[in-house]
């Protein structure tokens, strides 16, 4: 299907002399259409900094990124942020919803952004909501709910649309095993559309749901894994079980 998003050489540093910290060395990443890739790592591996400059939140230092077929070294400040809009979905550690939107309404705002009738936004905005259990809630704000419904409608949010890349950080963070079950099956939904996905996690169970294992140390890719296939039906009987 081609690839989606390519890190190359790609490096990050803040600060400057003897006290700069190397958050990113050299990463190479490359991720396919279709393809799942779980990124693992300490806290302070430099997990989220990949994710950020993957999705062009933030620069490299060195190095480039390739989104949907751009580099972004070409691209101005205005075209980085269509290609945000237009191409990338995303799932932030605090959720990034807007509180003056009831769920049904965050869920289906990039959809109107990218041309859809509201009518039509909020018909296939409903069909993910009821996807991860949640049509009960549709019309509720951020403030009425919980954490974890709330991490939902962000997932939900994410995975809608025609976006081509999906980028996670602990996804299924704050959700028990039967919701993160649920949005994991969301996200793998989405990779058998043609989506690309990168997720960002420190548990290993939602890892094995992932076509491959990226794991850094220092800002490095240590080891780059393929877990074994069904590997997810495993953890899925494991949860299941009372």
């Amino acid at each position: 299907m081609g690839t989606l998003l390519e890190l190359r050489a790609v490096s990050k540093s803040y600060g400057a002399g003897p006290s700069a910290v190397q958050a990113l060395v050299d990463v190479d990443l490359v991720v396919e259409a279709g393809s799942l890739v779980a990124v693992m790592g300490r806290s302070g591996s430099g997990k989220s900094t990949l994710l950020t400059i993957a999705g062009s939140l933030e620069e490299p230092t060195s190095g480039d990124v390739m989104i949907a077929g751009q580099w972004l070294s070409q691209l101005s400040r205005n075209e980085k942020a269509r290609l945000r809009r237009r191409s990338i979905g995303y799932v932030f550690q605090d959720f990034n919803l807007l509180p003056g939107l009831t769920a049904l309404e965050n869920v289906a705002l990039p959809l109107e952004l990218d041309g859809r009738s509201a009518k039509r936004a909020h018909s296939v905005a409903m069909a993910a909501l009821e996807g991860l259990g949640l049509a009960d809630r549709a019309r509720h704000y951020p403030d009425q709910l919980s954490g974890g419904e709330r991490q939902r409608v962000a997932i939900a949010r994410a995975v809608v649309g025609e976006r081509r890349l999906l980028l996670a950080d602990e996804p299924s963070g704050a959700l028990d095993s039967a919701n993160g079950k649920a949005v994991m099956e969301m996200i793998v939904a989405a990779c058998r559309r043609g989506v690309g996905a990168v997720v960002v996690t420190h548990d290993a169970a939602l890892a094995s749901w992932a076509d491959r294992v990226v794991v850094l140390a220092d800002g490095r890719i240590v080891e780059e894994t393929n877990p074994p296939r069904g590997a997810e039906e495993t953890v899925i009987g494991h949860h299941d079980q009372p």
